[in-house]
């Protein structure tokens, strides 16, 4: 299994992904949600799958086999979302975490496969007595390793008595921007729309030379986070149309063109004219299931599942995966980004234009973001921002 040719199929179903919750989920609010958490939920539930069901994963995920994923996943988690804050760099916080119904007992390949490859924490709850009891604790699990920012994961009556196994991951990042905004020159200024309106927010600024490409109906700016010793590099990139309603055709190219997002970074500094990016916080959750299944991927929802690798059990013949919760934050301020997600899968029985004069970077309109790794191209987080004031 090659990593780039890998990724390039990761962030490939990312960003399709993208376009599908930002225009049936989002099309009127702020989104941000995490690519790489909602991949690596679906990559265990295929890691004790077989027949149809791990097809259907594959085929989705862009993915040979289950070992390969696996892999990808391992290499990901050590490349890529290890913390680096004990260097200078972003730190950063990645966990899964497998827990069982009381009653049944993980298949030793299973359970090898996840503790190894997915480094998961694994517990048994008793789903059949105590369900409330083990949403809260899988609440708790989740919001411990994402700083306090996810709360909530799993919505009351997510779990019940039927509940028999939850899958899921939390991942926490927090960057410092290496050239902080000063926010004494942080002024309220006005932000358009969608609908044409005008609303005062603060907008942060700066003199300073940025990562900025120009193209024929966008811009991208790319911010980069103050880095560790080691060699990876964490940046935000900030697609801004021209046109104050041209979001939606620039998530549409986004989507639909694989190597858009690499095609598309800005990797010389420039001379800035006019420069304005407003301070946001944003937080959204949604539930994963009937978009997959758009995707194509019906089989793990459904009596026909196959999840019989996970458990030692003739149960394991009757379980399906009834809903996956995600949920995502992130706040940009003058200090950097602080931003965290978790996905949980409940099982249940049945090209730049180069210029010379001064870019305006002036996001005082929707504007689509991005949160990644350089180096290996893992992209973290996505959202759209329509209107910085909206309260989380």
């Amino acid at each position: 299994m090659d990593l780039s040719d890998s990724i390039v199929h990761q962030t490939s179903f990312s960003l399709q992904f993208a376009k599908l919750v930002g225009s049936s989920l989002a099309s009127d609010s702020n989104l941000v949600f995490s690519p790489i958490s909602i991949h690596t939920a679906l990559a265990l539930v295929a890691a004790g799958s077989k027949g149809e069901t791990q097809k259907q994963i594959l085929s989705v995920l862009r993915s040979g086999s289950a070992a390969d994923l696996s892999l990808l996943s391992s290499q990901i988690a050590d490349i890529v979302l290890a913390d680096g804050s004990s260097s200078g760099g972003p730190r950063l916080t990645f966990a899964n975490g497998v827990w069982v119904d009381a009653s049944l007992s993980l298949k030793s390949t299973f359970k090898e496969v996840i503790t190894s490859a997915y480094k998961a924490e694994t517990k048994a709850l008793d789903f059949q007595a105590k369900a409330e009891d083990a949403r809260q604790e899988v609440n708790s699990w989740v919001q411990n390793r994402t700083g306090g920012l996810i709360n909530e994961l799993l919505p009351s009556r997510s779990v019940d008595e039927m509940t028999r196994l939850v899958l899921g991951n939390a991942l926490y990042f927090k960057g410092a921007w290496d050239q902080r905004f000063d926010a004494s020159q942080t002024k309220d200024s006005e932000f358009y729309l969608l609908d044409g309106s005008t609303i005062q927010v603060p907008f942060m600024s700066t003199k300073e030379k940025q990562y900025l490409s120009s193209y024929n109906d966008f811009k991208v700016l790319g911010i980069p986070y103050k880095q560790g010793e080691d060699e990876r590099r964490f940046s935000m990139y900030i697609f801004l149309p021209d046109a104050r309603d041209g979001l939606r055709n620039l998530a549409e190219k986004l989507s639909t063109e694989s190597e858009f997002l690499n095609h598309h970074i800005p990797w010389e500094k420039v001379k800035i004219g006019k420069f304005k990016i407003p301070k946001f916080k944003i937080s959204f959750g949604f539930e994963a299931s009937e978009l997959l299944k758009t995707l194509g991927l019906t089989s793990p929802f459904g009596q026909d599942a196959d999840l019989r690798e996970m458990v030692d059990s003739a149960v394991g013949g009757s379980l399906y995966v009834s809903s996956i919760h995600h949920k995502s934050f992130v706040e940009v301020n003058e200090e950097g980004t602080e931003a965290a997600a978790a996905t949980a899968a409940v099982v249940n029985m049945l090209k730049s234009i180069r210029l010379f004069e001064p870019l305006d970077f002036v996001a005082d309109h929707p504007f689509l973001f991005v949160i990644r790794e350089d180096k290996t191209g893992v992209v973290l987080f996505i959202g759209h921002l329509l209107n910085p004031r909206t309260a989380v």
